[in-house]
């Protein structure tokens, strides 16, 4: 016996099951990879850019849709105290008290040593504690260099040098009107001696 594979003009394509669905799929693809050939589908606009899908088989995509809705972010807490740290100086500048301050910094180091004491999740912590009163040191300096500007601004805005004129209080009262309730005119002063 021998195994001869028969010639090819002998295959029959009715003697192989291919459903509707199957044959739209292949007949899809042969479009596209001529398509492809012909060079359709170069410089398309979005090319490159990742696509919004729909996240129907992710059990989380309610999660998902509510951080990217509310712009939440997660981050590891060594990259989460390195942004506090940046921003820190921006914080305490919206302060009014000394005392505020303090208990601010004083917060930022005891969650700095939180997370020098938790294991490790991500990139190694690298920011330090801030010492406190260099901290309000500087905080106090920003805040005078900040009020001497607003100064400057106003005497350069008001055109008498910033410099407030005082008004008198006895604008309203009669010319010969005194605090007791008296007149001095001459006419009451000489009808009082008789």
């Amino acid at each position: 016996m021998t195994d001869e594979q028969p010639p090819a003009a002998f295959f029959n394509p009715y003697a192989v099951a291919i459903d509707d669905e199957v044959a739209i799929a292949l007949l899809a693809e042969m479009h596209i990879r001529k398509a492809i050939e012909r060079g359709d589908f170069d410089d398309l606009p979005g090319s490159g850019k990742p696509l919004e899908l729909q996240d129907l088989h992710d059990p989380d995509w309610w999660l998902k849709a509510f951080m990217r809705r509310e712009k939440l972010l997660v981050l590891p807490p060594s990259i989460q105290l390195r942004k506090d740290d940046a921003a820190l100086d921006g914080r305490l500048d919206e302060l009014w008290s000394e005392d505020d301050v303090r208990e601010e910094v004083e917060e930022f180091n005891r969650s700095v040593l939180r997370g020098r004491y938790q294991p490790a999740a991500g990139p190694p912590l690298v920011t330090m504690p801030r010492d406190v009163e260099a901290t309000v040191a500087a905080w106090a300096q920003r805040r005078a260099a900040r009020a001497a500007q607003a100064r400057e601004r106003r005497q350069a805005e008001t055109p008498d040098g910033g410099r407030r004129r005082r008004r008198s209080r006895r604008r309203g009262r009669p010319a010969g009107h005194q605090p007791g309730g008296g007149r001095t005119d001459s006419s009451t002063a000489s009808g009082r001696d008789r």
